[in-house]
């Protein structure tokens, strides 16, 4: 089973504001490369070579997406060296860094069966096989070492890992995720 952490709504240290809704997250621009405007990118996705041919990308400068046209990108594990059009030399390639790099949902490779974005989850109803019910996902939470489904039964917070161990089936249409919680996760939350 797969996870892909491309996310759209949820962003574990920073909500991003409802005009990215149609968005999602694809990586950072962390520093210059070079002194022509160069820089280098990170992607935060499972399958870099997927953005292999992008022409463009829209950067959050201050709250908006501004788009910026790729004429070059080379990759390097989920790393790129990109040159912008729009970016000619080291002060404007300078602006530019620890800038997040967005791409609109439509870009998205479609996934099926037990694959899924983090941005599909909140909303759907999580069934335990043995304890039944458990609630709906309020938001996905990515912590350094292990991303969570946030539910809530009952007003009381449940935090489920999300790997290969715990998700059992990941329905669209249902709108279910079934799952397989390690003995005594659920009591810990919801006991009192």
């Amino acid at each position: 089973m797969m996870f892909f952490r491309n996310r759209v709504v949820l962003h574990h240290k920073k909500s991003i504001m409802d005009n990215f809704k149609d968005y999602f997250y694809l990586g950072k621009v962390i520093k210059q490369h070079g002194y022509s405007g160069n820089l280098s990118i990170y992607f935060d996705t499972d399958d870099p070579e997927e953005y292999l041919n992008i022409d463009m990308v829209f950067i959050n400068i201050s709250g908006n997406l501004v788009p910026y046209f790729i004429t070059e990108l080379s990759l390097l594990n989920n790393k790129a060296v990109v040159r912008f059009a729009e970016v000619t030399n080291e002060k404007l390639a300078s602006e530019l860094v620890d800038k997040e790099i967005y791409l609109p949902l439509e870009l998205l490779p479609i996934l099926s069966g037990n694959k899924f974005y983090y941005h599909e989850v909140p909303g759907m109803m999580v069934e335990d096989k043995e304890f039944g019910k458990i609630g709906k996902v309020k938001a996905v939470l990515e912590y350094p070492n292990q991303a969570v489904l946030q539910v809530f039964h009952d007003k009381k917070e449940v935090l489920i890992p999300i790997n290969d161990q715990v998700i059992d089936t990941f329905n669209r249409e249902d709108n279910t995720i079934t799952v397989t919680t390690p003995e005594g996760l659920l009591d810990i939350y919801l006991s009192n």
